[in-house]
């Protein structure tokens, strides 16, 4: 019976021990560097179904020039929601070379759908008024390693 017991709590706490990861911002993701132009881009990279449906959830603050690239496995109509996400967040719907197809600005804790026109493999989400403050548009083309050698 103990060990049944011993059994049961090892299976329940490996069915709910990922929940509990699911209120707390995720901050030990692999970096990358992006260049906008002159300016750099200190990029978490959201590569797993899991990191991705987390994203910037649950962040009560983010450095000025840091963001969140979101990374699919193949180009696709991408949308974002803002469900427990704090911090009001401006995303760029990325094309595989690294040209900005459109961008939304999305608000804080809001369920509105917001999505790519057209299909792309990654979003990068960063402070709102980031992109706008340095004229950056669509069609401004993004530059790093995620984007080297895509056409």
């Amino acid at each position: 019976m103990n060990r049944l017991l011993v059994c049961l709590s090892c299976l329940l706490a490996l069915l709910t021990g990922p929940a509990w990861s699911r209120d707390a911002p995720q901050l030990q993701l692999p970096r990358v560097t992006l260049t906008a132009g002159m300016h750099l881009i200190q990029a978490q990279v959201a590569a797993t179904p899991e990191q991705r449906s987390i994203g910037l959830m649950f962040r009560e603050d983010m450095p000025g020039g840091e963001g969140m690239l979101f990374v699919f496995e193949q180009p696709a109509g991408q949308c974002f929601w803002m469900k427990n996400t704090l911090l009001p967040l401006t995303a760029a719907f990325v094309a595989d070379d690294g040209t900005i197809v459109n961008l939304v600005d999305m608000k804080p804790q809001s369920l509105d759908s917001h999505c790519s026109t057209r299909p792309v493999r990654y979003v990068l989400e960063m402070h709102q008024g980031w992109f706008a403050k340095r004229g950056i548009q669509a069609g401004f083309r993004l530059s790093g390693a995620p984007f080297d050698g895509r056409k």
